[in-house]
């Protein structure tokens, strides 16, 4: 699961947030405990805790005292709501802007924005370049 890219708390981090996103962690849904991540994946159950406290900071987690680590009602939505404005900084914006320096129309970017869509939804395997 770890690679050498970032520290294995941002990791594991990374992942949570991942399965919230995708639905298999839901909302109030109980996540494994620093323990059982120590054990599962062998490492410091420290290392854990602090990828847990960063997740409770941003609100995506919440304590149960004695029970465990939950997902927050809203959790999804944050999540989606940051991947949404970092897809349009990232992404939309750079688009927009090489648009507008090469002279292109922003119909000329809508038609082939859907026209890549279509071409992706017929064999999404292939890269649409």
């Amino acid at each position: 699961m770890f690679g050498d890219h970032a520290p294995i708390y941002r990791q594991i981090g990374d992942r949570i947030r991942a399965d919230i996103v995708t639905g298999t962690l839901a909302a109030d849904q109980q996540v494994m405990s620093t323990n059982q991540y120590a054990a599962f994946y062998g490492i410091n159950p420290a290392t854990a805790a602090k990828a847990f406290q960063d997740l409770i900071e941003e609100g995506l987690l919440y304590k149960r005292r004695g029970i465990g680590m939950f997902v927050t009602a809203d959790a999804r939505e944050r999540l989606l709501m940051q991947r949404r404005e970092r897809f349009f900084a990232e992404h939309v914006a750079p688009l927009i802007a090489e648009a507008k320096a090469l002279g292109i129309s922003l119909d000329q970017v809508v038609d082939d924005i859907r026209n890549a869509v279509g071409k992706y939804d017929q064999n999404p395997e292939k890269d649409t370049q």
